[in-house]
């Protein structure tokens, strides 16, 4: 039922010596701890939210949710005994707890490092990883290392947190390892969706995991029926595309929705357009899309960029090419820069409390 050994700051330790709370290392442990509480029976868990989207607040689960989602995750994607998998998530938050949930339940070892932009620069060498998780940013830092051609040496990885780029997605179809996009928070105890990135039958859409289903409600937003998490339905601020009751494509939040000018616009959707345009123009300042407001528009659709474009020539030029592949409501009005984006302690933007910190300014 177990892993056999859990490697963390270079040292081994046994899931005997952990249960006994054996610990040689007073290292940065919140996954020992975790392992620890988990090993001996502990029944209720108390998870802190990321604040990516809120204030942060923390929610009380029990074992039985914790084992139950690890479980509909291992079962959907084979996950067996005896794999190696490397945790480079913070295991204070639902992402990296889920990690050791699924590596215990699964009997998988568990090699666990910092979060860090390169996780394969902690790795020993002699070390093969068959699974992990990882955030948009970190995968694209090791596309843009030497560690590259590691990626190859798994068998499965999950990228969840934030959208990941067409550029991106179009670069994981040259790898064996079969990657997959997840949806989910807190909430749900982390991802209660995969779509399938590359490979045979690669998906545009996610497919939620056995015995989950979902709908719609007024406001186009994503309604999740989870047996495990309770009879109650969990109603998001997600607004979707419903393919089936078991299938959906991902739209945006509705809380960033910009009404410009009467119209309804969705962030989101203009960021995935400008983020192939950056590119091309070897931008790569982190960005994102919100509305300010405005005495004529009610809001005005801004991008906002972290650092400076250093040529107002590129500046110009991103503008008009903005304004060639985006429609009249979604053409940002302006460009904002911030000397640096507030991050929530998982890694993602934290749009609101930087926004504050630029009309500060």
């Amino acid at each position: 039922m177990h892993s056999s050994w859990i490697i963390l700051k270079g040292i081994t330790y046994t899931l005997s010596e952990i249960e006994q709370g054996q610990f040689k290392s007073n290292a940065e442990n919140s996954a020992l701890r975790f392992c620890h509480s988990w090993l001996n029976g502990e029944n209720e868990f108390t998870l802190q939210t990321s604040g990516s989207t809120g204030k942060p607040k923390p929610i009380s689960v029990t074992r039985d949710q914790l084992k139950a989602s690890a479980d509909l995750t291992n079962s959907f994607l084979n996950l067996q005994r005896g794999y190696t998998s490397l945790i480079c998530l913070d295991t204070r938050y639902i992402a990296g707890i889920m990690m050791l949930v699924r590596s215990m339940e699964a009997g998988m070892n568990m090699y666990i490092v910092e979060p860090t932009a390169n996780p394969f620069e902690k790795i020993a060498p002699g070390i093969t990883v068959d699974f992990m998780a990882l955030v948009p940013y970190q995968l694209e830092t090791i596309l843009r290392s030497t560690n590259r051609s590691d990626l190859d040496k798994l068998k499965i990885a999950l990228i969840g947190g934030a959208p990941l780029s067409n550029k991106i997605r179009d670069e994981l179809k040259s790898f064996s390892c079969t990657f997959y996009a997840t949806y989910g928070m807190t909430e749900t105890l982390s991802h209660i969706a995969l779509q399938k990135l590359n490979g045979e039958n690669a998906q545009n859409f996610f497919q939620t995991l056995n015995d989950i289903s979902i709908q719609v409600d007024q406001r186009g937003c994503l309604i999740i029926n989870a047996p495990h998490l309770g009879p109650n339905s969990i109603i998001t601020n997600d607004m979707v595309e419903l393919i089936s009751e078991n299938q959906f494509r991902w739209l945006g939040r509705i809380d960033n929705v910009i009404n410009s000018g009467g119209v309804k616009v969705i962030p989101e959707k203009i960021e995935s357009v400008i983020t192939p345009l950056m590119a091309d123009l070897n931008l790569v300042n982190r960005f994102f899309i919100a509305g300010i407001s405005d005495l004529t528009l009610g809001e005005a659709v801004t991008l906002f960029v972290e650092g400076e474009i250093p040529d107002k020539n590129l500046e110009q030029i991103l503008l008009q090419r903005m304004k060639e592949n985006l429609g009249k409501y979604e053409v940002p009005k302006s460009i904002r820069y911030a000397p640096k984006f507030i991050q929530t302690e998982t890694g993602k933007i934290n749009k609101l409390k930087t926004l504050e910190l630029i009309h500060l300014d």
